[in-house]
């Protein structure tokens, strides 16, 4: 996505927690011509992320496109086995990291009266599955409300919409990073959907049929959404 972006003349605000990471990937991008800096935070910080968002304003200038995509850390639980410590965890990571996000950005968007947040979910969100049932729970929630915003916050002229991850991520195919980075700088400047999905959920939700109410996808597929 940072080069997808960066290709069309985007300044590039690089956000994790790592920040021997951050360097690689902002030299990367340098040395493909795009002006990128890094903003190491921890997403689960909500202090640490908003100050690395104002960092990020003070030296880039107001975000125009915000993209949120942590891939889930920490325990994964079965349905039977989620416990409010889990669940929380990632609310902690995938929904209050988007809504700190947001709320530090769209001051400015409405004040410009534009803006893109691209947020991003996995296929459990929408396809309840047993193995993946404390992430499901928190993408479902993501999801919900990016599509609550998609409808307050359009006639503003501030575009919020999904995308979501239903496949494992492939070199060379449909679901080539190269390839899936161009699909979100389409959904900036399209701007006609609330919600993109790539790849096919009705593979995922037979993999779960397959997988039983006790079984585990053996591919990457289902542990990676």
């Amino acid at each position: 996505m940072a080069r997808a972006f960066g290709r069309r003349g985007f300044q590039v605000g690089l956000i994790t927690r790592t920040q021997a990471k951050l360097d690689v990937l902002v030299d990367e991008l340098t040395g493909l011509g795009v002006t990128a800096a890094a903003f190491p935070a921890d997403i689960r910080d909500r202090e640490s992320l908003t100050a690395a968002l104002t960092a990020a304003r003070n030296q880039l200038g107001p975000v125009d496109v915000l993209e949120f995509s942590p891939s889930p850390t920490g325990p994964i639980t079965r349905a039977a086995d989620t416990t409010v410590a889990s669940v929380a965890a990632q609310f902690e990571l995938q929904v209050l990291g988007a809504v700190t996000a947001v709320q530090q950005v769209l001051p400015d968007m409405r004040a410009r009266g534009e803006g893109t947040v691209l947020l991003t979910t996995g296929v459990s969100a929408t396809v309840p599955a047993p193995f993946l049932a404390n992430v499901g729970m928190a993408m479902a929630g993501l999801w919900n409300w990016a599509h609550a915003l998609h409808a307050e916050l359009r006639p503003e002229g501030i575009h919020v919409a999904t995308v979501t991850i239903a496949s494992g991520l492939v070199p060379g195919g449909d679901t080539d990073p190269q390839v899936i980075g161009d699909r979100y700088v389409r959904m900036y400047e399209k701007r006609d959907r609330a919600e993109e999905v790539i790849g096919d959920p009705a593979a995922f939700r037979a993999l779960v049929d397959a997988a039983g109410p006790n079984g585990t996808p053996t591919d990457g597929t289902g542990r990676s959404s």
